[in-house]
């Protein structure tokens, strides 16, 4: 391994995992579950994932704020499905269902879904209210990553 692994926390069994910079377009394993660190998927979030993700990931994560009876919620899944392809392994993208986390949501102030929020060192940088298509998402978490 480089001098400078990065910490990047398994989307199955949540446990961070030390992983060389130059080894993440490799398609890393987690050291514990042995399953892929990237998969080209969200991965689904309780509130606790959240924290350990938000908090140990040394990538940026993109969280994804919905709803299950929310139709553009619902409507941007697809396109939010086809950015984590794009944007991984460099971000974690994930989706946080909002009505199981009400607490997490109100301590997050997510006043409307879907909401996308940019976390880079366990601190929002970004947040974006309102349905988007793939590439705006991708050109969006971009923008406002910033640059090592």
């Amino acid at each position: 391994m480089t001098t400078n692994p990065l910490h990047i926390v398994c989307p199955h069994c949540h446990t961070t995992n030390r992983v060389a910079r130059d080894a993440l377009g490799q398609s890393p394993d987690c050291g514990k579950c042995h399953r892929a660190l990237f998969d080209g998927h969200p991965v689904a979030l309780d509130e606790a994932g959240f924290e350990k993700h938000v908090a140990r990931s040394q990538v940026p994560v993109l969280v994804d704020f919905w709803a299950p009876w929310c139709g553009p919620c619902r409507a941007m899944a697809p396109a939010f499905e086809q950015a984590a392809r794009e944007l991984e392994p460099g971000m974690r993208l994930a989706k946080l269902n909002t009505e199981d986390a009400q607490g997490l949501a109100a301590r997050l102030q997510i006043r409307s879904i879907p909401t996308l929020a940019l976390f880079v060192g366990g601190r929002e940088v970004a947040r974006q209210a309102g349905a988007m298509g793939s590439a705006d998402i991708a050109r969006w978490a971009r923008a406002h990553t910033p640059r090592a």
